[in-house]
């Protein structure tokens, strides 16, 4: 996926599906049907860190990380939303949202490096992507 000389990462476009695009960031589904969990990717090239990002794609970012957290939340009905920017693996900047209630896979410990990703079939995946879809509505 190119736009202005953004090329998604492997690894993300591996693990996650492509939802929406919103006017910032790429919205992904991570594709592990433990947790309702969301990827956003700043559509720009080279980015690693937030810093790296102009001052007002900053704000936008956390403007989008912030939204998507609340729509998680109201759809899921999740005791906490988690969000990380981490990087040590794939460096290129992208935001997980992770939806997280007692009782999860992982509760009440981090969910990167718990167990193996529960992959959906492929026909599952679609039907979520759609889902997600529908309900993520761009923030004002």
């Amino acid at each position: 996926m190119t736009t202005n000389g953004f090329v998604l990462d492997p690894r993300l476009d591996h693990d996650t599906v492509w939802v929406c695009d919103w006017p910032l960031a790429a919205v992904r589904l991570m594709n592990d049907r433990r947790y309702p969990w969301l990827v956003l990717v700043p559509r720009r090239a080279g980015l690693v860190e937030p810093f790296d990002l102009a001052a007002d794609d900053r704000v936008r970012l956390w403007r989008e990380v912030d939204h998507a957290g609340a729509l998680l939340k109201k759809a899921t009905g999740c005791r906490k939303v988690n969000v990380g920017a981490l990087g040590n693996i794939v460096s290129q900047l992208h935001v997980h949202v992770i939806a997280r209630s007692e009782g999860d896979a992982a509760w009440p410990g981090p969910v990167w490096g718990h167990g193996t990703a529960e992959r959906f079939e492929v026909a599952a995946l679609a039907q979520e992507g759609e889902r997600y879809r529908a309900l993520l509505q761009p923030p004002t």
